[in-house]
């Protein structure tokens, strides 16, 4: 609200002073008025920026706290399936083989792809080498070993790292007609994430589907 409106529509609804910080306004006067508006309008500010830097929150604070959780939960899941397929005398391969639809990736593939996502994401984030991993796995340990390297992975990376990386640019793709470029911010709120999600989701949903009995305290894991 501007000044000038402030004062008039005080001066209009109140005929007694004010007091503000022990000191008496004259309600007409339009110098007492002003100042008092500009002290309010500052108050107001100052209230906001103090919000804003109480709300802030760091790159890692983000991203590797959240990844590690899953990559926990992720792991347990693996662990329940397998304890439910030596329970009910089923092959192991049924579980890893297994899609919810046709046209889906197996659960061994939702597995290694949850995986890069978790290190691509913290690893692009604090600018360190990503480590290559052979997409080789066929086996439940061959998955919680991947699962666990990639939470070491992430674990070793230093929070300094990821200072400023919001604005860092992330280049997706690069070179093909795929390319994009996000912000780093972009990148970890608005495209990771979600992505690293979905396949933890889907390995989930996989096995709940073929009877492992899993809820959703499965899924969050330890918080």
């Amino acid at each position: 609200m501007p000044a000038a409106e402030f004062i008039n529509r005080f001066s209009e609804t109140t005929s007694q002073p004010i007091s503000h910080a022990g000191k008496g306004f004259a309600p007409h006067s339009a110098h007492n008025l002003a100042a008092l508006y500009n002290r309010l309008r500052f108050d107001f500010v100052l209230t906001g920026l103090e919000w804003r830097s109480m709300m802030s929150i760091s790159m890692y604070a983000a991203a590797v706290p959240v990844l590690k959780q899953m990559l926990d939960s992720l792991s347990d899941v693996l662990s329940k399936a397998e304890a439910h397929a030596s329970a009910k005398n089923i092959a192991p391969e049924v579980f890893l083989q297994a899609r919810l639809f046709p046209d889906m990736f197996p659960l061994v593939r939702q597995v290694q792809i949850a995986a890069d996502f978790a290190k691509g994401i913290c690893g692009r984030l604090a600018g360190a080498d990503l480590p290559a991993y052979e997409d080789t796995e066929q086996s439940f340990a061959e998955l919680q070993a991947r699962v666990a390297k990639t939470k070491a992975f992430i674990e070793a990376l230093d929070a300094a790292g990821f200072e400023g990386s919001e604005g860092r640019e992330i280049v997706l793709r690069p070179g093909t007609p795929k390319e994009k470029k996000l912000s780093g911010q972009a990148y970890l709120l608005n495209y990771g994430l979600p992505q690293f999600f979905f396949h933890v989701t889907t390995t989930y949903a996989i096995l709940r589907h073929n009877g492992v009995e899993l809820g959703k305290k499965d899924f969050m894991g330890a918080y």
